[in-house]
């Protein structure tokens, strides 16, 4: 099935990137474990990503962070995410493809190591001195609510290491089906992201420069959306496309 994705979207003139997410959401395989053996089965499967992400011709590949180990191991588990990383880079650019990693909660839902957006940023830095300046950073309109940040101050944040935005909605109720990174449908009642939130998001992602006019290549914006129970995907769909109009109107 690959192979035949891949076909259709050579012909497709579309830029493709690879999200890996799956493969560790999945198996609970952690980049920065502070097992080695257990690190080594995640950089496998993060080279596997790579691999499957060669035959769709994707140009960048996007993981997550393994999970927060707390405070007290916080900066071995970072150094070890290094490692892993700097690692999987070398196996990417082999074969012509650049990695992103994207930030996640890191109490809520996920509980990624990575995390606050400053730290994201600061290890986006070790990554690009080790030799991979083409390394960069996926930021989730969805995540803000759940990283206690706001949309302004996430993007200023990571803007010089920005190569992806995702477009979605959160929910912080716990007593609701879609709570923590669920990705429900814009403008849910119980959910944090609608129509202003998204445009708020557009307005950022200009100011810092993400979206500019007469800018040479093309930025990466996707939707992550799901259906809720008695959802269908068209309808979640015909909603996000819906919620983008209007937002973009108010832009």
């Amino acid at each position: 099935m690959r192979k035949e994705a891949g076909e259709l979207l050579a012909a497709s003139q579309l830029e493709v990137a690879f999200g890996a997410q799956p493969l560790f959401l999945t198996t609970k395989l952690d980049l920065n474990s502070l097992d080695e053996g257990e690190r080594a089965k995640a950089v496998a499967q993060l080279k596997m990503g790579i691999d499957q992400g060669q035959e769709l011709g994707a140009k960048r590949v996007a993981f997550l962070s393994g999970w927060d180990p707390g405070e007290d191991k916080r900066k071995e588990a970072t150094d070890k995410l290094v490692d892993s990383i700097v690692e999987a880079c070398g196996y990417a650019k082999e074969k012509g493809i650049s990695l992103t990693m994207e930030t996640f909660d890191r109490d809520v839902d996920k509980k990624c190591l990575m995390g606050p957006n400053d730290e994201s940023v600061a290890f986006a830095e070790r990554i690009r001195k080790a030799g991979f300046p083409d390394f960069g950073l996926t930021v989730d309109l969805s995540h803000f609510p759940l990283q206690y940040e706001s949309t302004r101050d996430a993007l200023h944040t990571v803007k010089d290491h920005l190569v992806h935005a995702h477009m979605g909605n959160c929910v912080l109720d716990k007593n609701h089906s879609a709570y923590g990174d669920s990705h429900p449908r814009f403008d849910l009642p119980e959910g944090e992201n609608g129509v202003e939130e998204l445009a708020e998001f557009f307005r950022g992602l200009f100011e810092i420069g993400f979206l500019a006019e007469g800018k040479g290549e093309l930025p990466i914006i996707s939707f992550e959306v799901k259906p809720l129970p008695g959802e269908t995907p068209q309808m979640v769909i015909a909603n996000a496309k819906r919620t983008m109009t209007l937002a973009w109107r108010l832009v």
